[in-house]
């Protein structure tokens, strides 16, 4: 990467001079250092700003700067001073070997071997199996595929898990919700109760009437049955119970399933939170705790002393009438993703859940491993706007489900649009804007980059027309020219133009594609897709820039060729970019 070069000639023109005695030795002040890209593109490609070495040096900034760049051997660049800064601009060689590196490595240009492959489990959306996924699951459901993307891309050992909640009172409240839309559905007279405080404990929505027709299709007999031995509907047999559960769970998380298939999002696991209590994981988990002596009664519950380790108060695993709290659960959920052997737990979890993270760190630390193995990352929430105005929620009857927000607007847009702010931003979701087709609309304006350098591509290789003598020319390339075009091109040729705006725009955009090592890197890292997505409307504009200025058909032919070859190299990068977030690359639009 450019940067790293650039950062490595200039230690090493440092090491030049303090062993000519012109530099004191200075400790670590690696760190200090960053290069950057200069506002005035007259002085260089890259900056680097050595003003934080005075201190060390006893020296004025331009001083320093001076003797670094009398010190520098770096053939790749023409290096000049301007007051503390150290400038670069690279040769046209250098840039040269971009191109041809895109088109060496191909759809792996731009991955790197930073994740050492850390096995990693990323956990995101886990939502419970009681009804339609909102659209505050779609952004964790599109931030977590995209992260999964990214990190594999960054050679990280990524294991992507869904956690069901299907443990707790909602399937219960799920099982008396479904008995009684099977019920209507059989013409009895049931209803939800009146009661708004009552009501709580239902599931009221219309989504589980389609369940109960199902359920009636493939057992109508055994509904009459329960029907017929029911006393109380708001009070079903435990036989009824069970059997609406069990068909109710299945049926919302093949729902759930279905919909994340279709917004390209694919788990390697569904791990049941059920799965936990029936196979005895919940009770040798707390039992592990109360032999290391992290565990008290108080008032009749069972706490855990978490506060021993960071968080603010003790919790209460136990309550005083038997029954676990769901801090125990997911205690033993991610004792149980430590004992598989990932060396890293990575999980989405909605702004809400901030205070949750210390207690979990707190269990982990307790059962002796290492707290720091978790990292949670924490989402804000998604805002619709519509018309220009925020939709109120709770008073809309439609595009409350993903389903709903994605047959609207697109996969493709949905997708963008909730990885393009970093997670820990509210997202305002601009309904309208999503939907349109033009450079206003982020996704629509990254993939028409891609659909043009496609069109650039078929052009070149399609007839041509004579419009003055209505006729018909050849075409400038046939298919297997273009195909092989890294087999003969002379990308010197990049640089055979007198108009220096197309000379510029052409080292822009490749200044622009190299960039996408360095982005692909630092978003990994830091767990941020949405660099990705920034990233693209860089590369786009950059890309419609040289478009612009730089005529790529109908020039002299190795001017042709080297221009085709970039255009090439930039639709590959807008390809395996959008991949990274699970966003299509049309060829036309």
């Amino acid at each position: 990467m450019f940067k790293d070069l650039i950062l490595n000639k200039i230690e090493s023109a440092v090491i030049k001079a303090v062993q000519a005695g012109q530099l004191p030795e200075m400790e670590d002040y690696q760190k200090l250092l960053r290069c950057e890209i200069p506002k005035n593109v007259e002085y260089g490609d890259f900056a680097v700003n050595v003003s934080p070495l005075a201190k060390f040096a006893r020296k004025a900034p331009a001083q320093i700067a001076q003797i670094i760049a009398d010190n520098m051997d770096f053939s790749d660049a023409d290096v000049n001073v301007v007051a503390g800064f150290v400038n670069f601009k690279l040769t046209n060689k250098i840039l040269n070997s971009v191109v041809e590196e895109v088109l060496t490595k191909k759809d792996m240009y731009g991955s790197n071997e930073s994740g050492k492959s850390q096995k990693i489990i990323l956990e995101y959306i886990s939502a419970n199996p009681t009804g339609p996924l909102h659209i505050g699951h779609g952004r964790w459901a599109a931030m977590g595929s995209a992260l999964a993307n990214l990190l594999k891309f960054s050679s990280y050992d990524v294991y992507q898990e869904f956690y069901i909640n299907d443990a707790g009172n909602q399937i219960n409240n799920l099982a008396k919700s479904l008995w009684i839309r099977v019920l209507q559905q059989m013409g009895k007279p049931a209803d939800f109760p009146a009661d708004e405080e009552l009501s709580k404990n239902y599931y009221t929505g219309d989504y589980l009437i389609e369940t109960a027709q199902n359920y009636l299709k493939e057992n109508s007999e055994k509904a009459e049955d329960f029907a017929k031995s029911c006393q109380d509907v708001l009070n079903p047999s435990d036989e009824i119970m069970k059997e609406m559960a069990v068909y109710a769970k299945a049926q919302m998380l093949k729902k759930q399933q279905d919909l994340l298939a279709n917004f390209r999002v694919h788990f390697d696991n569904y791990f049941s939170e059920l799965y936990l209590h029936q196979n005895g994981y919940v009770d040798a988990c707390v039992k592990k705790l109360e032999e290391a002596g992290k565990l008290y009664e108080k008032d009749g519950a069972v706490w855990f002393k978490s506060s021993d380790y960071g968080d603010t108060q003790d919790r209460v695993i136990k309550k005083n009438d038997g029954t676990n709290t769901y801090l125990t659960a997911d205690i033993a959920y991610h004792y149980d993703k430590l004992k598989r052997g990932f060396d890293k737990l990575i999980n989405i979890w909605g702004a809400d859940h901030h205070g949750y993270v210390a207690r979990v760190k707190a269990s982990i630390e307790a059962l002796g491993d290492d707290p720091d193995k978790l990292e949670v990352l924490l989402g804000q929430l998604v805002n619709l706007v519509e018309n220009g105005e925020q939709v109120r929620m709770g008073k809309r009857t439609r595009m409350l489900t993903l389903e709903d927000l994605i047959n609207e607007v697109g996969v493709d847009a949905t997708r963008f649009w909730m990885i393009m702010r970093n997670i820990d931003t509210t997202l305002d979701f601009d309904i309208d804007l999503a939907k349109s087709s033009n450079d206003e609309n982020p996704v629509y304006y990254a993939q028409y980059a891609h659909a043009r350098s496609s069109s650039i591509l078929r052009n070149a290789c399609a007839p041509r027309v004579d419009v003055e003598n209505n006729s018909t020319l050849s075409a400038f390339f046939e298919k297997e020219e273009i195909d092989n075009l890294e087999k003969s091109v002379d990308l010197t040729n990049l640089w055979n133009d007198s108009d220096k705006d197309a000379v510029s725009a052409t080292r822009e955009l490749i200044l622009k594609i190299e960039n996408f090592k360095d982005v692909v890197l630092v978003a990994s890292k830091l767990r941020a897709p949405y660099m990705i997505c920034r990233y693209l409307l860089e590369l786009a504009a950059s890309f419609h820039h040289f478009y612009n200025c730089a005529r790529v058909l109908n020039v002299e032919k190795e001017v042709m060729k080297a221009r085709l070859s970039l255009v090439i190299s930039t639709k590959q990068v807008l390809k395996t970019a959008l991949g990274l977030i699970g966003v299509s690359a049309p060829e036309s639009m």
